[in-house]
């Protein structure tokens, strides 16, 4: 994602110091030696080659136990405590096998996160599917080097959905992060997991500024001479009364709570001006002089995103206009978006 964090597929966690924390350090590289091994796709099949196998804590107790008992056996010959030990020694094979089995052969399908500003959490799906005749139960997903888990049981010849949660570090564009899936099912002796890197990213919007001041005034289209009047309140002049057929995004409610009668926005004198975004007129001092991220140009990126809602919201046509990059003034889901998607990758 990444024009605004860390680069991309390496996470946002730095490097601790390797004289301060040496195990934590060559932990870390190792990791990251390890992820770098795993090329990134948004759908991957568990096979034997990317799912591996470990003995838990209460699995190295039950071994540890089996052996006091085998050894405790030999030495008293108790013909009783070799049929416990191996009846024992049985049940922990066998759950190694059915362990192993139930996260081999599935298939996990990425989907793709939509946007999101920033400061909120990205939330996006995991399709598992299994095409075995029995079902898979106690599969758990999360994000590498996290402790929220998301599990499931996945059905006979079919698939489940898990959802999965994540903070991105700042506004751009961010890889989705390494995921671990992994179960412990049946006998809780043995863990078996896997690495998985998604090659999906999704996209930050700055976080809109939560009280900003008023939309700029507009400026005249070229060749027209009309000029154009902002009220305090952020809201452009040009009403009349309502009529029947216009859209709900003209009304100005705010002047029918008022006067109890319902007005439009008049398109006829709203088409003489051309509103215009722009990050030099925001009022954020300092912007020429920051780098990329700086303070100062996120606040204005900040109150470019909250114009951008708040010019949608009113039906106002708009253009938005950056360092070195100019939107046409337009209205909708579409334009929005463009405009949006500008602001997350200013200063790239």
């Amino acid at each position: 994602m990444s024009v605004a964090g860390p680069p991309l597929g390496m996470g946002d966690s730095k490097l601790p110091n390797p004289f301060l924390h040496p195990w934590r350090h060559v932990r870390m590289r190792l990791g990251r030696w390890f992820q770098g091994r795993i090329p990134p796709r948004d759908s991957t099949t568990l096979t034997q080659r990317n799912v591996y196998i470990l003995p838990t804590g209460p699995g190295f107790m039950l071994g540890i136990t089996l052996l006091v008992l085998l050894i405790a056996s030999i030495n008293y010959q108790l013909n009783l405590g070799y049929v416990l030990t191996f009846l024992l020694t049985g049940c922990a094979v066998v759950g190694m096998h059915v362990c192993h089995g139930t996260l081999r052969g599935i298939t996990m399908t990425l989907i793709a996160p939509d946007a999101q500003f920033a400061g909120a959490s990205v939330i996006f799906g995991v399709n598992i599917l299994s095409q075995r005749r029995t079902p898979r139960y106690g599969i758990g997903l999360a994000v590498l080097g996290t402790s929220h888990w998301s599990w499931t049981d996945v059905p006979a010849q079919g698939s489940s959905r898990v959802q999965i949660a994540f903070q991105p570090p700042g506004r751009g564009l961010h890889r989705v992060p390494a995921l671990t899936a992994e179960t412990r099912f049946p006998l809780g002796t043995f863990r078996v997991w896997t690495v998985w890197r998604p090659a999906a990213q999704v996209l930050i919007y700055p976080a809109p500024e939560l009280h900003p001041p008023p939309l700029p005034a507009g400026e005249p289209r070229s060749g027209g001479a009309a000029t154009v009047q902002r009220q305090s309140t952020g809201e452009f002049d040009g009403i009349r009364p309502y009529r029947r057929g216009d859209p709900l995004k003209q009304v100005v409610w705010k002047k029918t709570a008022q006067t109890g009668a319902l007005v439009s926005r008049d398109a006829q004198q709203v088409q003489h001006f051309e509103l215009w975004l722009d990050i030099a007129h925001t009022g954020v001092s300092g912007i020429a002089t920051s780098g990329q991220n700086a303070p100062a140009l996120e606040r204005a990126l900040s109150r470019l995103c909250a114009w951008v809602l708040l010019a949608e919201k009113q039906g106002v046509q708009y253009g938005l206009r950056l360092v070195g990059q100019e939107i046409a003034p337009s209205l909708g889901e579409v334009h929005r978006k463009n405009c949006l998607q500008a602001l997350a990758l200013a200063g790239a």
